[in-house]
């Protein structure tokens, strides 16, 4: 290094002129958080799966690595107990040991779930934006249904409890703009008369 090199947090003395002191450690505090996230980032580009990570080469000659996409949300509603529920959606989940541990990577997306009810229906609303229709698949079972996608650039997967009193025969499907609407009707309890002897 020549002697007209500036390192990152030696500028403020070089120009303001005076020793070392209040600057020289905010720069090189700020030099040091950028080189913690840079490690940071090359650890978590080593634990994202293959098929997040795309390499190709521009028209003009240069190399382009692409990664993602990585999403992570969470969408809170309240229940009709009143009661607030959380719901997590995405590819990055938190570690499992809380803040200790880092987040966990996966190819498949879990998309944001919304299971609504009224007294003759069931509907479920799962967000997939950017997939078309011919991709994707629904199993429905007597409490869960399994929507997943069958194309190698997104790829969600979701399972989610239905009511008990769904009925999975009746189940029809939409998707439009981004958007999986799947409905259901009630299973319908009828009562049967019974005849009361007297005693």
């Amino acid at each position: 290094m020549s002697s007209d090199d500036i390192e990152p947090f030696d500028w403020p003395r070089r120009f303001f002129g005076g020793r070392r002191g209040f600057f020289d450690d905010i720069f090189r505090g700020f030099d040091e958080m950028r080189r913690e996230m840079e490690r940071e980032f090359e650890d978590v580009e080593k634990r994202i799966p293959k098929d997040l990570v795309r390499e190709y080469t521009t028209p003009d000659g240069a190399k382009v690595r692409e990664i993602g996409p990585m999403v992570y949300g969470y969408s809170v509603t309240v229940g009709p107990d009143g009661k607030p529920r959380v719901r997590q959606f995405g590819n990055v989940k938190p570690s499992k040991f809380g803040g200790l541990g880092r987040p966990e990577i996966s190819g498949e997306t879990e998309p944001l779930v919304d299971v609504t009810t009224t007294d003759n229906e069931v509907k479920a609303v799962v967000e997939m934006p950017g997939i078309s229709k011919d991709k994707i698949k629904i199993n429905a079972y007597d409490n869960t249904v399994e929507v997943k996608t069958e194309d190698p650039q997104r790829k969600y997967h979701r399972t989610f409890e239905i009511p008990a009193e769904t009925d999975i025969e009746t189940a029809k499907s939409t998707y439009i703009n981004g958007i999986l609407e799947i409905t259901f009707n009630k299973k319908q309890t009828k009562t049967k008369g019974k005849t009361i002897k007297v005693e």
